[in-house]
């Protein structure tokens, strides 16, 4: 956790909250060598923030991500088969094109860029469980949700972690002042210790590329 030792080293701050940190990191590594996924929301700056961690986690951070062998040799077969199809034989040059591109991702889905399903709900039902309704669809045993919510209160981000509980999930709050609503919910509570939406933020931006970092140096 080199990366999260450092963030703390650099930011004494965060050194009271950074068994929190620590145990999200664990969760979520726990999350993927069991082969689930992890679910994030929030909304505006959050949202935002779910869309980066999602980047971090989906390709590349600061490692280079080799594909799977089993992957590139089943990869190498449906090349070579459909340029056999094509009568094409150039399959190997094809197949170095897309070793040098792809980038072995660590499944993540974010909630917020579920545009026309989202505005679809939002329509018909209400969009303070907009999020709690993906999570039930999506959501599995052992998979993790990240809640993001400078206050801890946002009620779509409150429900999505209610209903996340329900099916078995862990759940990371993320959030600043006193925790609000979710500290009283999630497993993990990394309350930053801020009360201004864009400090609290700020801390938010530095703590998630700690943990994908560390992440990405786990798996990668």
């Amino acid at each position: 956790m080199k990366y999260i030792d450092s963030l703390c080293e650099r930011r004494k701050n965060l050194e009271p909250i950074k068994y929190e940190i620590v145990k999200a990191f664990e969760a979520i590594r726990d999350c993927y060598v069991a082969h689930n996924k992890v679910l994030i929301c929030g909304n505006g700056g959050s949202a935002a923030d779910s869309a980066h961690i999602t980047g971090e986690l989906m390709k590349g951070f600061k490692k280079k991500r080799t594909i799977d062998e089993k992957i590139e040799k089943n990869l190498l077969k449906s090349i070579e088969d459909y340029f056999e199809k094509n009568n094409d034989y150039t399959s190997s040059v094809k197949l170095k094109d897309m070793k040098e591109n792809l980038e072995q991702g660590l499944p993540t889905i974010d909630l917020t860029s579920q545009v026309g399903l989202n505005t679809a709900y939002a329509n018909d039902k209400k969009a303070d469980y907009v999020y709690a309704n993906a999570v039930l669809g999506l959501g599995n045993l052992n998979d993790v949700l990240i809640a993001i919510s400078t206050s801890g209160n946002s009620k779509n981000v409150v429900n999505a972690a209610l209903v996340a509980k329900a099916k078995n999930m862990k759940v990371i709050a993320m959030s600043g002042k006193d925790g609000g609503a979710l500290k009283d919910i999630a497993d993990i509570n990394i309350v930053v210790p801020a009360n201004e939406t864009y400090l609290i933020q700020e801390e938010h931006i530095a703590i998630y590329h700690a943990i994908c970092l560390d992440v990405e140096e786990e798996f990668f």
